[in-house]
């Protein structure tokens, strides 16, 4: 796991500095090795986290004949039997780690060795020969990679900051991706906060030629191809056995694996799995909070105890959560707000101190339709279009006269508003925005709102940016729905979120829900398998249940999440609201300020549940003093 950066200026020389400045501010990726390499007027480099082959894995790495170089972020699971098989084939290997067999294998392969990567990496190679560069990302987006293509040259890095503060480049307020941030809680890719900058899709290469990106072109596209004939029983012997494996693999390493555990179903599954495989007590690691309705710490524990790990537990308490947050927004280089991010930077913090790899459950829900919002698919999907065209009509009811209440009905209003919607990937798109549309038109001017989104129907417009024809993913609506969790919220939120939150500690997260063989299994499971009435991850549920203690299983759904409505209510909206007024984003010209100020006072008398834009209003205004500074 590390950091990577890199910078061609045509007719530019002496680059290696800046690039060192580069890798300066990733540091954090990789604290324990550098490396920049340089040629006329390219050069790359690397942050180096050690995990593999600890003395011999340095980069950037070359091949025998001097042509190639290479840098990479990530872990290769099956790197030793790839190894094997190119030895066979007579490369011979200088060192233990996975980075030569990447390259070796581009070498023996060519462009075909990405597909057969299992594992999560950012990778960039450079040929001196042909003086191109390819920048490559694995098949779900779980390492990150951004560049940039100006009058200054091209720029690459693993996150924003590697590339904001180079000389001669320019980055501006993309307005499309400011509103893509408060409606979803962050930008959709492969946009950026900064016009300038996009990422590398996942499963995509990217040639550049002469410092000039060509069109990315995809290696590996998902697809469903349900098989009909396999039975329930092998479907459950399938995944356990897959799962097995995979966890096996990706706690190889040359330092202590550990696990973050919320007691949900994912990450027990994790832990289950790695005490299985392993010759000793995990680590695990969980964050509790004061409240019963928030707080997973008990189900954790009782998961640990039963399954013999080594447990620690933090409490994370509100005057804490105020504390961090400008540190924990501070890691994500743009505005982004998932509710779980502070949580899971301080369980990564906590991490951090016992191991340098955790294993971690996130995916499973994206796989095997584990949201509520899936079940709910699967009912409004199901439903007459007279019947969910007439469900819209529940967001007339007005306020309701408590607190929890409104909550409830609001969740509701954002389900019937979506109702009528044509497709699956509509639906996705109604259900996973933070914030309504007449929100935003409240809270925004008109001028704004034409500049970012060019005004008719929000909707219909993603839907045609990102799936033109929901028919061609599928005929059934949740698995469109469940296709665009997949390639759009996972790499964008989820993902997103974990690396960010962990790599400011110098910890890797590895995530085996998304490992080849467990994909590959999930396309091919029908959606009946994985969402049985409203319950989600069927299959898994039946394949682990036998591993953890009773009632696990039954439990609601909750994750490493922070109950935002009770403290928005209180001191930590009192906070964010003297964060819109001191940090300028009050006057900067695109809010109805006087709109946003009656959203602080609705939310706390409690006439309506406005946590989720209050929340993504204060690590904007965070944002936007980091900018100032």
């Amino acid at each position: 796991m590390c950091g990577i950066a890199g910078l061609w200026k045509p007719g530019g020389t002496s680059l290696a500095e800046l690039v060192r400045e580069q890798c300066a501010t990733i540091r954090h990726r990789g604290p324990d090795d550098q490396g920049v390499f340089e040629d006329g007027d390219f050069a790359f480099g690397m942050r180096r986290l050690a995990i593999i082959d600890l003395a011999g894995g340095h980069q950037p790495i070359f091949s025998g004949d001097g042509r190639y170089g290479l840098i990479f972020n990530g872990e290769i699971y099956n790197y030793r039997s790839l190894r094997e098989e190119l030895r066979a084939a007579g490369h011979v290997f200088r060192s233990h780690s996975d980075t030569e067999v990447i390259l070796a294998g581009y070498q023996a392969w060519g462009n075909a060795v990405w597909a057969r990567l299992d594992g999560m990496f950012a990778v960039a190679l450079w040929d001196r020969a042909q003086r191109t560069l390819t920048l490559v990302r694995d098949p779900t987006g779980i390492k990150p990679l951004y560049y940039t293509s100006q009058d200054a040259g091209f720029a690459f890095g693993s996150e924003l900051r590697a590339l904001t503060g180079l000389p001669g480049f320019r980055f501006t307020t993309d307005p499309a991706a400011l509103l893509d941030y408060f409606r979803f809680g962050h930008v959709r890719g492969p946009h950026s906060i900064h016009a300038e900058v996009v990422t590398v899709p996942p499963g995509h290469r990217l040639v550049v030629h002469q410092a000039v990106p060509e069109a990315p072109e995809p290696f590996w596209t998902p697809r469903y191809r349900p098989d009909p004939d396999v039975g329930e029983a092998e479907w459950v012997e399938r995944f356990r056995d897959t799962w097995l494996s995979t966890v096996a693999d990706q706690m190889v390493a040359d330092v202590e694996v550990g696990a973050f555990l919320s007691g949900g179903i994912d990450s027990s599954a994790v832990v289950a799995a790695m005490m299985k495989v392993s010759d000793r007590p995990v680590r695990t690691f969980t964050i509790g909070f004061s409240g019963a309705r928030y707080d997973e710490s008990g189900p954790a524990e009782a998961v640990a105890k039963a399954l013999g790990t080594r447990h620690e537990t933090r409490m994370l308490e509100l005057d804490h959560a105020r504390e961090i947050l400008p540190n924990v927004a501070a890691a994500y280089d743009e505005p982004f707000a998932d509710p779980s991010m502070v949580p899971t930077w301080y369980v990564s913090q906590i991490a951090a101190e016992q191991v340098k790899v955790v294993l971690s459950g996130d995916g499973g829900d994206e796989l095997f339709f584990g949201y509520k919002r899936h079940a709910t698919e699967r009912q409004v999907g199901n439903l007459p279009a007279a019947l969910r065209h007439g469900a819209r009509t529940i967001g007339a009811v007005p306020p309701l006269p408590s607190r929890r209440l409104n909550e409830i009905l609001q969740r509701w209003t954002k389900t019937a508003a979506s109702a009528g919607l044509p497709s699956g990937i509509a639906r996705f798109f109604a259900k996973t925005q933070i914030t309504s549309q007449p929100l935003r038109h409240r809270v925004f001017v008109p001028e704004f709102l034409a500049q970012a989104s060019g005004g008719g129907d929000e909707v219909a417009r993603l839907v045609a940016r990102y799936f033109p024809d929901p028919q061609a993913i599928s005929r059934d609506t949740l698995e469109q729905f469940g296709m665009a969790d997949l390639m759009l919220n996972l790499p964008g939120a989820m993902l997103t979120k974990v690396d960010r939150a962990s790599m400011a500690h110098s910890l890797e997260v590895r995530v085996p829900m998304l490992g080849k063989r467990v994909l590959d299994l999930a396309l091919s499971m029908p959606a009946h398998m994985k969402l049985k009435g409203r319950t989600g991850k069927h299959v898994v549920r039946e394949a682990i249940g036998p591993w953890l203690p009773a009632g696990i299983l039954d439990r609601r759904k909750q994750g490493f999440q922070m109950p935002l409505p009770m403290w928005f209510a209180g001191d930590f909206g009192r906070d964010a609201e003297g964060l819109w007024r001191d940090s300028g984003a009050r006057s900067e010209g695109i809010w109805r300020a006087g709109e946003v100020d009656r959203i602080f006072a609705e939310h706390r008398a409690g006439r309506a549940d406005h946590s989720r834009f209050l929340y993504a209003l204060a690590v904007y205004c965070l944002w936007k003093v980091r900018q100032a500074g």
